[in-house]
């Protein structure tokens, strides 16, 4: 209770210094209780009363700096931690007020967490320390942040002990970045940044990713697109599934970092006025990411060891960091042997050259095994052959060689296969395209079921077994399959029984060559052998040509289109589609109008998907892409897509309808003219109580208003405002009485005055002579509204209008005739016409309003009566409640 009363009893005594000094003594005196929670229950007036001291400054100088600042900084190493929370709390709260002056930052704060993110120091201390090193940052500035903060940050980037440093210190590397600039962080920041994302704990390589596109836009062009790009793309090939999660969650926004400024008004760092990035951004063009003619097989091996390498070197601590997150456990035998099985599952899709050829590199990891494995889908048309391979005196012409016994079964297995084989030659598939048979399918799936448990194996079972369901054979093969499975136990062929088979299957099975296209085939995760283009009017050349451009590495562009792969939502995200879909028009900025044609096939694919949400976070978001590539790429490509939207569910429509102006007003006049028919579906809900889609839609009416002509307004707007004047929510009606009230306004602007005169007339008809009295009070309401906003000079109004609604003052209901009042005495003789100037319409008013004077009701008595200056008339005409239903 003392240390809630403390600010209480400084307003007190505030006049009197000495009584001021007194109080404060006495927090330092409260602060060295033992118990905690008054401790911190004094923390969290501390706050507070320096705001009343910073207030009071005059009468007590210098009382925060003397008195409570201590307290606070020695808070922050306290044994208990319920005291240490509320004292960080308090600490940035008061960095945050700018209640802490900078030399008492620089001589009392920051030596503090110095000490406590010593190595000596606590380990729940020094992480909590590091936190706050890094929160404030941005508070205390650049200078302070490079002289003080910067070593230590860098010491803590390194702490071999605890991963938990190094994990708080990888979620804040951004903020640090974009404090200290692209200097410190090119020189300083960077090698460490290098050593987190190879870091052996997930977790620590996850908050990597996370914060990726941060450091990002704090280096420059050559160090993100030489250096950050390579790095990106192996936390994308990571072993984690997480850590794949976050980085493909970061793709998107990484991407977007490569933005030209220039051409699409992005600036990373407010440092650089001038940007000198623009200066050289020719020459940064030019310098495109190596292709494959310029990889060779030597650097591509190395790569992809070195991947290997770190696959091995990571594994314990990965299984350590998924044991703390409670996830399954696999030991270091068990992940061996997977990996191994793994790999061999993968071996026995292959032909048998192929095996052949890839029999000697048995050792390597899987991820290598699958990077040969894609580039043998993908590439397998641009594989050169040398002439030896192609003609060989001994596949062609040789003396048959001796009949010799070999087991039975091994030799039926084998006919087994040949013919197989040969049956797949004789099908019509693209011979890009390596051929996975049930047989094989199934040794897969058995191979990989000991290690269900794990996460990724099980997404990787799941996905074989749904290309088994799919698998179609004949009769014929489907036994041959079965006879293969029950002697699979006995059937590995050695390397010299799978040589015979290369007279026959040459020049059909495509090759795997050793020779890697580029980084992003070399590094993709075993997962993603199933983004094989299956389009047989396009060769794989022609499409992978058709998605080449020069504004980011092509490698996070392939990475970024295969997000829309079914495979990665088994194995990395089921989300991942969405996080595609949400950052889509910021990678179509980057790439630019004369790249979308990169995008394209990906925008189609998220059109069509099945989750509701990915198609939702398109259609919020179409009429920024539609910005982005103009008029004519969107009557084209985008158009098709709106037509969808406007057809889908209401979660997706409701996008739409946000952003129906904004998109429409993108059009040319005849397209924008072909959606006035389909206005009138947005009125049909699939649940009727969606009340918000009816006032979005009248919100975008008011602007249509803008984009069509009088007589459009008046054939297909007209009726939608009509129809919403009549809504069952007065949420909705409001709004439609603004939009009547508009539509009267650009209708009595247009050339041709009669549509104002029919709408008014119609106006009339319907409202003001319905039988129901919320009809009526509804023309009350819009002539209310008219007024109010000036939508009709005062003598057309009163012309049209007024004779009608001075009418009603004889209404049966007393709902109509109260709102009636409001509007003749607060709207209508507030207006210039009906003061200064003495007509038959004036006259009029003021009889109707002397009539309601002597109303029965004393509500009409009350608004008829009251003067509209009065404040409680004003608040009355805010209420609704006495004219609403």
């Amino acid at each position: 209770m003392v240390a809630r009363s403390l600010l209480d009893t400084l307003k007190e005594v505030s006049d009197d210094e000495r009584d001021c000094i007194a109080v404060l003594e006495r927090i330092s005196r409260l602060a060295d209780d033992s118990e905690p929670t008054v401790r911190a229950e004094l923390m969290e007036q501390v706050p507070h009363i320096a705001m009343f001291c910073q207030e009071n400054r005059p009468s007590i100088p210098y009382a925060f700096s003397k008195y409570l600042l201590p307290i606070v900084v020695r808070y922050l190493a306290d044994q208990n931690n319920q005291v240490r929370k509320t004292s960080q709390a308090a600490l940035l709260v008061l960095l945050e007020q700018e209640l802490i002056e900078r030399y008492d930052v620089e001589t009392k704060v920051c030596p503090v967490l110095i000490d406590l993110t010593a190595p000596d120091s606590n380990d729940d201390v020094k992480t909590e320390a590091v936190a706050i090193m890094c929160k404030m940052a941005s508070m205390v500035g650049k200078d302070i942040t490079e002289r003080l903060v910067l070593p230590r940050f860098c010491e803590m980037c390194c702490d071999c002990r605890m991963f938990h440093v190094r994990k708080v210190c990888a979620a804040n590397f951004g903020d640090i970045c974009s404090v200290v600039g692209q200097q410190a962080t090119e020189e300083m920041l960077l090698p460490r940044f290098f050593q987190l994302c190879s870091d052996n704990v997930w977790g620590v390589r996850k908050a990597c990713a996370e914060c990726f596109m941060a450091v990002s836009c704090a280096t420059s062009q050559e160090v993100r697109r030489t250096k950050l790009s390579t790095l990106f793309i192996n936390l994308i090939s990571d072993p984690s599934r997480w850590v794949r999660q976050a980085a493909f969650q970061s793709l998107g926004p990484f991407i977007s970092t490569f933005a030209n400024p220039s051409s699409s008004g992005q600036y990373f760092k407010e440092e650089d006025d001038k940007n000198p990035e623009d200066c050289g951004s020719a020459q940064e063009n030019s310098e495109q990411v190596r292709t494959a003619e310029d990889v060779t097989t030597e650097d591509e091996h190395n790569r992809t060891e070195d991947l290997s390498s770190h696959v091995d070197n990571d594994d314990f601590a990965t299984k350590l960091e998924n044991a703390m997150e409670d996830q399954n456990t696999v030991s270091n035998n068990s992940q061996r042997e997977s990996d191994f099985q793994t790999e061999s599952s993968f071996h026995c899709t292959l032909s048998s050259e192929s095996c052949g050829e890839m029999a000697d590199e048995n050792k390597r990891s899987s991820h290598c095994c699958t990077a040969g494995l894609r580039e043998a889908g993908m590439n397998s048309q641009e594989t050169s052959l040398s002439e030896q391979e192609l003609y060989n005196s001994f596949h062609f012409w040789r003396t048959p060689l001796p009949e010799i016994d070999i087991d039975f079964e091994l030799q039926q297995t084998s006919e087994i296969i040949l013919d197989r084989e040969i049956q797949e030659f004789t099908m019509p598939v693209s011979p890009n395209i390596p051929m996975a048979t049930r047989k094989e399918l199934e040794e897969m799936i058995e191979n990989l079921e000991p290690h269900i448990d794990d996460p990724d194996v099980k997404a990787q079972v799941e996905v074989l077994s749904a290309a088994l369901r799919a698998s179609s054979l004949d009769p014929q093969e489907e036994t041959m399959a079965s006879i293969g499975k029950e002697t699979d136990s006995q059937t590995e062929l050695t390397i010299d029984d799978q040589q015979n088979f290369k007279p026959i299957l040459g020049d059909i099975v495509p090759l795997i060559g050793d020779t890697v296209e580029n980084m992003d085939s070399a590094l993709h995760y075993i997962h993603n052998d199933s983004d094989l283009s299956t389009n047989s009017s396009f060769s794989p050349e022609e499409e992978r040509k058709s998605k080449v451009q020069d504004v980011v590495p092509q490698a996070l562009l392939d990475q970024y289109l295969s997000m829309t792969d079914p495979s990665r939502a088994q194995t990395v995200d089921t989300e991942i589609a969405k996080h595609c879909a949400y950052s889509l028009p910021g990678v179509a900025l980057t790439l630019g109008r004369q790249n979308w044609h990169c995008l394209k096939d990906t925008y189609e694919t998220l059109a069509s998907d099945m989750q509701w949400k990915v198609r939702r976070t398109l259609a919020f978001s179409i009429h920024e892409l539609a910005v982005i590539l103009g008029d004519q790429l969107t009557a084209g490509d985008l158009v098709p897509v709106f037509n969808g939207f406007l057809k889908d569910l209401d979660e997706v429509r409701i996008g739409v309808l946000k952003h129906l102006h904004d998109f429409l007003k993108l059009l040319h006049l005849d397209k924008r003219r072909e959606y006035l028919y389909q206005l009138q579906e947005f009125l049909v809900t699939d649940n009727s109580r969606n009340w918000r889609f009816r006032a979005e839609l009248a919100e975008q009416l008011i602007l249509l208003l803008d984009l069509y002509s009088a007589r459009d307004i008046y054939d297909y707007l007209r009726p939608i405002a009509f129809s919403l004047c009549a809504d069952k929510v007065s949420s909705v009606r409001w709004i439609s009485y603004k939009l009547v009230s508009e539509m009267v306004k650009k209708l009595y602007m247009a050339s041709t005055s009669t549509f104002v005169v029919d709408l008014m007339n119609e106006l009339v008809e319907k409202f003001c002579r319905c039988r129901k009295w919320s009809g009526r009070q509804t023309f009350v309401f819009i002539c209310q509204t008219i007024s109010e906003d000036d939508c009709l000079p005062m003598d057309q109004f009163a012309v049209h209008l007024l004779p009608h609604l001075l009418h009603l003052a004889s209404d049966r209901v007393p709902n109509v005739r109260v709102l009636l009042a409001k509007t003749l005495k607060q709207t209508l003789l507030e207006k210039e016409y009906f003061l200064n100037s003495a007509n038959s319409h004036q006259e009029a008013v003021e009889q109707t309003i002397m009539a309601l004077q002597m109303d029965d009701d004393n509500d009409v008595k009350y608004f008829a009566s009251i003067h509209p200056a009065s404040t409680k008339i004003a608040d009355d005409a805010m209420s609704t409640a006495s004219s609403t239903y």
